[in-house]
């Protein structure tokens, strides 16, 4: 089977007065301290990355501890045949820097993400036909070397496919979840440190509500090592969402039942996840209900919010993505309730709207790779598909 879609990563202020005095310092010093340096306007920014052949960008992601990103590409030739390409570009100027591999026969590329400290991995689909026969894992480690500079070796089958890796950019360990594509269909997870090509033990999901065709997403709480993995049947009027806590050491998984979304629709699917793990707080989206939802893992207890506005199922949101600096959690919502065309609404843990950035046009309806949202909390700035609704660029933006 060859895969085109899995339908189923505050500036410090002024001196106290007491602080002050407490320094021996004269109160009225505090007038002569200097003032925080203002804010850039938030939302949407005027640097896009294009993908070098005008063709489809097959997932990104941008490095938190350096200065560049990573693409994929795919673009059909009029020979029939797949351009596909890996490349890098300069997170400020949006220029693509290398284009690192590039292929011209039936093969895709997906980037999966940036794993640990500026380690870049990308799968390479290999075809014959319109048949995927095998997949190989590139590894640029780091990132910045520009280059492929090894395989990583999950112990999977050529018919096992990844459905998500967590991206956990402060962890050395990722949670990889990915499903056995033969007659059981069985969900699994493992944590992997990519950079080091080392592996936990693969743990099977038995709840029928993991199955790929729920799109389950998955997280990692690095404090606890367990990936958190967030599922729903999606029907109308179902039951409420199954979040399942895997032990990456052990293997025990446990399971409780996430908040049912009010009649007569309920929350529908799992749209999203993302873990705060320092606070061990998981953030989902759903479908339906349009809401966004926030659990204390630890307690197996949480609440909603509804996007801002009035939202319906149309402007639910997507992916969640987690600033660990700021504590902020980012929800993508392809059809704003807060501005023109798309937007990023930007939460606190305690589930309070922070702030609307707007200005976007992103949207899964043409996407064979998902909407996602790249953060680099050292300098409040991020990247999101869009505006092109080919998708074939990428925009940046600020918070």
């Amino acid at each position: 089977m060859k895969r085109k879609a899995v339908l189923l990563p505050l500036p410090v202020g002024a001196l106290t007065l007491l602080s002050l005095f407490c320094l021996g310092l004269p109160i009225n010093a505090a007038a002569q301290l200097p003032a925080d340096p203002p804010r850039p306007s938030v939302g949407a920014g005027s640097t896009l990355v294009h993908s070098k052949f005008g063709g489809q960008i097959f997932g990104f992601d941008i490095d938190q501890n350096g200065n560049e990103g990573v693409l994929t590409e795919d673009k059909t030739l009029a020979n029939g045949n797949v351009l596909a390409a890996i490349e890098t570009f300069d997170q400020k100027t949006g220029k693509i820097l290398k284009v690192v591999s590039e292929t011209q026969n039936q093969d895709n590329f997906l980037t999966l993400g940036i794993e640990g400290a500026s380690v870049g991995l990308v799968e390479q689909e290999i075809s014959t036909g319109i048949y995927v026969t095998s997949r190989v894992y590139d590894v640029l480690d780091p990132l910045s070397s520009n280059a492929i500079t090894s395989t990583w070796t999950p112990p999977l089958t050529a018919d096992d496919i990844i459905i998500g890796v967590s991206r956990d950019q402060a962890s050395t360990t990722s949670a990889v979840l990915y499903f056995e594509n033969n007659s059981s269909f069985s969900t699994l997870v493992f944590g992997s440190n990519v950079g080091a090509n080392t592996f936990e033990p693969a743990v099977t999901l038995t709840n029928p509500v993991f199955g790929f065709n729920e799109a389950p997403q998955v997280a990692y709480n690095s404090v606890t090592n367990q990936a958190v993995v967030a599922s729903s049947n999606g029907e109308v009027g179902g039951p409420p969402p199954v979040i399942a806590l895997v032990d990456l050491t052990t293997g025990v998984v446990t399971e409780f039942n996430g908040i049912p979304g009010p009649p007569p629709f309920r929350q529908g699917s799992i749209n999203g996840l993302a873990v705060d793990s320092a606070d061990g707080i998981a953030c989902t989206t759903t479908e339906l209900d349009a809401r966004v939802e926030f659990y204390d893992l630890a307690a197996q207890t949480g609440f909603a919010v509804s996007l801002p506005g009035n939202p319906g199922q149309l402007q639910s949101g997507s992916d969640v993505e987690f600033d660990p600096i700021h504590k902020l959690f980012f929800v993508a919502q392809s059809v704003s309730t807060t501005g023109p065309g798309s937007s990023i609404q930007v939460y606190n843990t305690k589930g309070k709207l922070v702030e609307s950035l707007n200005g976007f046009n992103f949207s899964n309806a043409s996407n064979v790779v998902f909407t996602h949202i790249a953060l680099n909390p050292r300098n409040r700035t991020g990247y999101v598909d869009g505006p092109d609704p080919g998708v074939t660029e990428i925009q940046s933006f600020t918070y």
